[in-house]
């Protein structure tokens, strides 16, 4: 067992808003009350050897309209397609907002997973969709009970952000330190 203190991590975020780099500090501050320190990154700034170069990479993408991928993450995606994250572990968080776009919840997330899981990234930090309300989700597995990382909503549900980002970081603290 391996513990995270001890590990290089790294928060890559894209952000349009500032809403997922807000995310991206206040998951920064939730592990370094653990002892953790986390680089945190903009995906405009980040290279092929920081992203693949963590052993826990912790990703933040936002969902944009009907299901659209933030443009930084979109002028990145050639470089993520050539990544080797063989083994390397990642956990993912995304924002969307499922009232207004019920249909496209958290779908960037999604998207995101896909593509690093083409490159040979593990993923940690599942989280359940109990408390979501949401017609579809490219982020949701087949029967809808789990997102592939954590759904934030600073659009309709902002109350419950510091309460779920908590929760997940030690999630995803146990979960790192079982399997690396």
């Amino acid at each position: 067992m391996s513990s995270l203190s001890e590990a290089s991590v790294g928060i890559i975020f894209g952000t349009d808003t500032g809403n997922t780099e807000d995310v991206a500090e206040k998951i920064s501050e939730q592990l370094e009350e653990a002892g953790i320190v986390a680089e945190l990154i903009n995906i405009t700034d980040a290279t092929p050897e920081q992203m693949q170069g963590f052993d826990l990479t912790i990703m933040g993408i936002p969902t944009w309209d009907f299901g659209g991928i933030q443009a930084d993450w979109e002028d990145v995606e050639e470089m993520i397609q050539a990544l080797d994250m063989g083994g390397k572990l990642v956990a993912l968080y995304g924002l969307g907002d499922q009232f207004g776009y019920g249909d496209y919840f958290v779908d960037a997330m999604g998207w995101l997973q896909e593509h690093l899981e083409k490159v040979g990234a593990r993923f940690i930090g599942y989280t359940s969709t109990e408390g979501y309300e949401f017609e579809a989700s490219r982020a949701a597995n087949e029967d809808k009970t789990q997102f592939c990382g954590l759904a934030i909503d600073e659009d309709q549900q902002f109350e419950l952000t510091d309460g779920r980002i908590s929760t997940w970081v030690k999630q995803v603290i146990a979960e790192y330190e079982a399997q690396a």
